[in-house]
């Protein structure tokens, strides 16, 4: 079983309704490592020139601040659906705005679903990182969602760990390309990745997620 430390955000969400200028804050706080790997994920380098995922994210928070009236959902899987496609929408006016020589509005709506379907690739794909280790079917949503809980052990990981399983796991490079990305040879890439994946496996084996 999970056994996390964090505030329950079933009741966060359920607090907000009630004072959302009191509670929205911590509750989005909640999920700024999970935003942030996706954000980073969908950044090529010459966009990150420009601008951060941390940008991307605050921008998110904001917007989702301003409109969390409508949101009218009720579990944090759907509250994280909410958040990635205003996340997307984000990214999709970024790369429109830097990188696109035309501005059609066909355009900005081939870039936004783009962007989302990328998105929520991300998501199955962090979601699957380890996850055949679970000890049950349900201990990816005990208390928190797993990809919130994997997010916030990447974050704490040492940069080269966590940017080798963002490579591998959320992006999906083979080693020959991770090993141009990080200017390493093939074989000491993959055994980056394997140290990492170990600190991982240890971290969430000491929160009880595995």
């Amino acid at each position: 079983m999970c056994n996390v430390s964090q505030p329950d955000p079933q009741q966060l969400l359920r607090d907000a309704r009630a004072a959302p200028d009191a509670v929205l804050g911590p509750l989005l706080q909640l999920y700024g490592n999970y935003l942030r790997l996706l954000a980073s994920a969908q950044l090529n380098a010459k966009l990150r020139a420009r601008v951060s995922p941390s940008d991307v994210v605050q921008e998110t928070f904001l917007e989702a601040h301003r409109d969390f009236a409508q949101f009218r959902g009720e579990s944090e899987r759907e509250f994280l659906a909410w958040l990635r496609k205003i996340l997307a929408n984000n990214l999709a006016r970024l790369v429109e705005r830097h990188i696109m020589t035309e501005k059609r509005a066909v355009h900005r709506e081939v870039s936004l679903e783009r962007m989302g379907a990328a998105i929520e690739q991300s998501t199955a794909n962090l979601g699957a990182v380890l996850a055949d280790e679970a000890t049950s079917p349900s201990a990816s949503a005990s208390r928190r969602e797993y990809t919130v809980i994997l997010a916030d052990q990447l974050a704490q990981m040492r940069p080269e760990y966590r940017e080798v399983i963002v490579l591998r796991h959320l992006e999906g490079l083979p080693f020959k390309e991770i090993a141009e990305r990080t200017h390493r040879t093939s074989g000491a890439a993959r055994m980056l990745w394997l140290r990492a994946v170990n600190q991982l496996r240890q971290q969430l084996d000491a929160l009880g997620v595995n």
